[in-house]
């Protein structure tokens, strides 16, 4: 079987699905791996380090007429649709839902698509889960992209001259994300709290140093699947008030808040921003489905009131190298466990509850 796998035309997106280690590994059960020309290009690695273990570099067209198992990160275009053969299966993070128009035509084309961000949260999952791997690698990314644009020292300094404080962080939302940026803020020596609506959450955020943020007498608010629900009016009247008198204290805000499947709630609004201290800031990892934040804006950094709030687009994609590896393995993961390299082809278990989850067969309404 061949997989290919083309770079993406959107100028956010530097990461890749395939990497030397993986195709190594690719290639000893049997693939035949295509990859498009620089390939590898935001990830310092050249077509000859490609080609060194076995890989082929071609042109774009070729691989996508040419790919039984095409390895995308976004959705392929119209035009690219119509140079793949019938039967190719597609493996990325496509959102259908939110796609239906081009997950229709591909379903048309008869493309087996596999949407990996559909993962169930179970244990067999895990090491194929990309929504985990990046949201990790976001949430310290979060940390460091606002202590940059943070005017401060963010550890406690005992010096001659007199006591540095250290900076506040205030995490919103301790899913994947948070929890690393809890973590990375403590590296740094911040003083760390977060909160989320749900009450699992509470142990872990204690466990990394954090302070639990919780409104009194909340019901939790976790879905089955272990991802947070929609609150109520009466929840977020009390969550207001709380976060008022939260955000007045803190110096680095980031956001990450996520429902699966809707719009991100609007956590931060313009009264809360007013009551913050100048030379504040707020990173709002969740900017590209709506927005915690009032007035973030998708890929930029803009300032309000002496606030500034960033709002950068594919943060993952700003550290790419590890991105990449860590979205490779997961490819690798999920292709490995349904692979029969006796009989050299896949095995797709519709009943399996991976295989269940992800396929997207059926034409969207």
């Amino acid at each position: 079987m061949i997989i290919g796998s083309i770079s993406e035309k959107d100028s956010f997106e530097k990461r890749v699905l395939l990497t030397p280690d993986t195709i190594k590994k690719f290639i000893q059960l049997g693939f035949k791996v295509n990859v498009e020309n620089d390939f590898g290009s935001f990830l310092n690695i050249k077509d000859e380090d490609f080609k060194s273990i076995g890989t082929y570099c071609l042109r774009r067209n070729e691989i996508l007429g040419s790919s039984d198992i095409l390895l995308k990160i976004n959705l392929p275009t119209f035009e690219e649709i119509n140079l793949l053969k019938e039967n190719t299966i597609l493996i990325g993070n496509f959102f259908p839902h939110f796609n239906k128009e081009v997950i229709n035509k591909l379903i048309a084309k008869k493309v087996k698509i596999f949407s990996l961000e559909l993962l169930p949260r179970i244990t067999r999952a895990q090491s194929m889960d990309i929504l985990s791997s990046q949201a990790n690698l976001a949430g310290y990314k979060a940390v460091i992209d606002s202590v940059y644009e943070f005017n401060k020292a963010v550890p406690m300094m005992m010096t001659a001259a007199g006591t540095v404080t250290p900076a506040k962080f205030f995490i919103i939302g301790a899913g994947v994300a948070g929890l690393q940026a809890i973590a990375t803020a403590k590296r740094l020596g911040g003083v760390v709290s977060a909160t989320d609506v749900r009450l699992a959450s509470k142990e872990q955020v204690e466990s990394l140093g954090g302070k639990f943020v919780f409104v009194d007498n909340a019901q939790n608010l976790e879905t089955s699947g272990g991802y947070a629900k929609e609150v109520g009016e009466d929840y977020k009247k009390k969550q207001e008030e709380l976060l008022k008198k939260t955000l007045a204290q803190q110096d680095i805000v980031i956001c990450t808040a996520l429902i699966p499947g809707k719009k991100a709630p609007r956590i931060i609004n313009e009264e809360m921003l007013s009551l913050m201290k100048k030379g504040s800031v707020i990173c709002d990892l969740a900017v590209e489905q709506g927005g915690n934040c009032i007035y973030s804006e998708i890929g930029k950094v803009i300032e309000k009131s002496g606030i500034k709030i960033l709002g950068y687009k594919n943060v993952p994609s700003r550290i790419s190298e590890t991105a990449s590896n860590l979205l490779s393995r997961n490819i690798y993961n999920f292709l490995s466990s349904i692979y029969d390299k006796q009989k050299q082809s896949l095995k797709i278990d519709e009943n399996d509850e991976i295989i269940k989850s992800i396929y997207v067969k059926d034409i969207l309404n």
